[in-house]
């Protein structure tokens, strides 16, 4: 099984009605140097000025990126390529950035090579150190600006801590 953690900046609250600005993803291994970076143009003409400017773009540089579609297609050859197994999503806000990779897989692929499911760190950690309130981010290395690969790589930085602490997993 590989581990895979993903970061997604979008447009809006929901997939659909609004779209995804850009994804990051990192292998979680010590070195966290195999990534990936896509930015999807605007499938919609709804957005909200607040969650665009998290991003750092505006919006006619956001109609200006990659067609989803081929964002996707790269995305999933990047998960095949990099992955022993079956590759599991990790995520911040999984309930966030599950919601808008496994929409556009499905919207743009018709399938998810993720499959059905995903894990959220901070819950893994809560159970760690039974706690349903305690903090992690503490972990992270690499500062949060909003880049999504930045802030995968942060959140694999917390995953790989969690796992030095004593969280098992199954073998990579």
């Amino acid at each position: 099984m590989s581990l895979v953690v993903v970061d997604v900046e979008a447009d809006g609250p929901i997939p659909g009605k609004y779209s995804m600005v850009c994804l990051g993803a990192v292998i979680v291994e010590p070195t966290l140097s195999r990534t990936f970076y896509g930015r999807t143009r605007p499938i919609s003409a709804e957005w909200v000025p607040e969650a665009l400017a998290v991003s750092g773009f505006s919006r006619p540089e956001h109609e200006a990126f990659d067609d989803p579609r081929e964002v996707m297609e790269r995305f999933e050859a990047w998960v095949v390529e990099n992955s022993k197994g079956r590759p599991v999503l990790f995520s911040d806000n999984l309930a966030f950035d599950w919601q808008f990779v496994n929409w556009y897989f499905h919207a743009f692929l018709g399938r998810n090579p993720f499959g059905w499911s995903g894990r959220r760190i901070g819950d893994l950690y809560c159970g760690m150190v039974k706690d349903g309130y305690a903090s992690w981010k503490h972990l992270r290395k690499t500062p949060h600006d909003h880049h999504p690969v930045n802030d995968a790589k942060a959140n694999a930085e917390a995953l790989l801590a969690m796992i030095g602490m004593g969280l098992k997993l199954p073998a990579r």
